[in-house]
């Protein structure tokens, strides 16, 4: 009597791709979040909400560039734009990157053109204003501001462009509504360039400007986007090599120096109060 042979059914392919010999199998939540992002990718989803773009970022476990470029494909804006204001750091290393240009002034702006950090000769610049903490205030309430920049309704106008940019990236940022708000109220001339609508971002161009310690200065400046901090940028002003801007240029570095020297030993040669903590 002869014996049937047995044969098997044919298996059936599974939702889960099989995994390389001597790897595991993706887990279900990573497996379901890599084909969300395919189908993003491939442009078969559209408008997924911020909110699962956060949770298909947490489940692949995405840094800051990878989560980024998820939100670009979505064409949203990720959530931490529109959270309350938040403190803006400049990392050390950028810091002493920074120190490391001597001979020419070097700043960290944000969108709404806050200055975050300055080295020497940056601070030397923009010592003719009081406080200097923002381009835009400096520009437009600073008495200093129409003398200090020899070609105020160039500036003015280059002012307003890089902020109406900025509410295309943060719209809903309040320290951007706050700033606005503050500049359309003490400035008619930014209530009406604010009205104008131009859009303009910083990369480079050359700027005028007239400081009371050395006289006229025509720079070149060059922004650069910091990667690890979105929205911020490193400015770097330089003078034409030879020049007579560059030689003032050098003049107000060797006088910020000494300036600094003398207030340094003048604190140094008062008497120590009892209590001061700081001494």
């Amino acid at each position: 009597m002869s014996h049937a042979r047995h044969r098997s059914a044919p298996a059936r392919p599974s939702a889960v791709p099989s995994s390389p010999p001597g790897h595991h199998a993706e887990p279900p939540m990573t497996y379901a979040a890599n084909s969300r992002l395919r189908t993003l990718e491939q442009g078969r989803e559209r408008n997924p909400s911020p909110q699962v773009i956060d949770a298909l970022s947490h489940a692949l476990h995405l840094d800051e560039d990878a989560r980024a470029h998820l939100y670009r494909l979505a064409g949203a804006a990720p959530a931490d734009r529109l959270s309350p204001r938040r403190i803006e750091r400049v990392s050390p290393a950028l810091r002493q990157l920074m120190d490391g240009y001597p001979n020419t002034p070097a700043f960290v702006m944000n969108r709404t053109l806050d200055l975050l950090a300055v080295n020497a000769l940056a601070q030397a610049l923009y010592s003719v204003f009081t406080p200097a903490d923002n381009l835009a205030r400096m520009t437009f309430l600073d008495p200093a501001g129409p003398t200090f920049h020899t070609d105020w309704n160039r500036a003015a106008q280059a002012t307003v462009a890089n902020l109406r940019e900025a509410t295309g990236f943060e719209p809903d940022n309040p320290r951007l509504r706050e700033l606005v708000g503050t500049l359309t109220e003490h400035s008619a001339d930014f209530a009406r360039l604010w009205q104008s609508h131009t859009v303009r971002g910083k990369t480079q161009d050359a700027k005028h400007f007239l400081h009371p310690d050395v006289g006229p200065l025509t720079l070149t400046y060059q922004a650069f986007d910091v990667r690890e901090a979105p929205g911020q940028q490193l400015v770097i002003y330089h003078a034409e090599p030879g020049s007579p801007s560059a030689h003032s240029l050098h003049l107000l570095g060797s006088l910020h120096a000494t300036r600094r020297q003398d207030r340094s030993q003048h604190t140094a040669d008062q008497p120590t109060q009892p209590g001061d903590p700081h001494r």
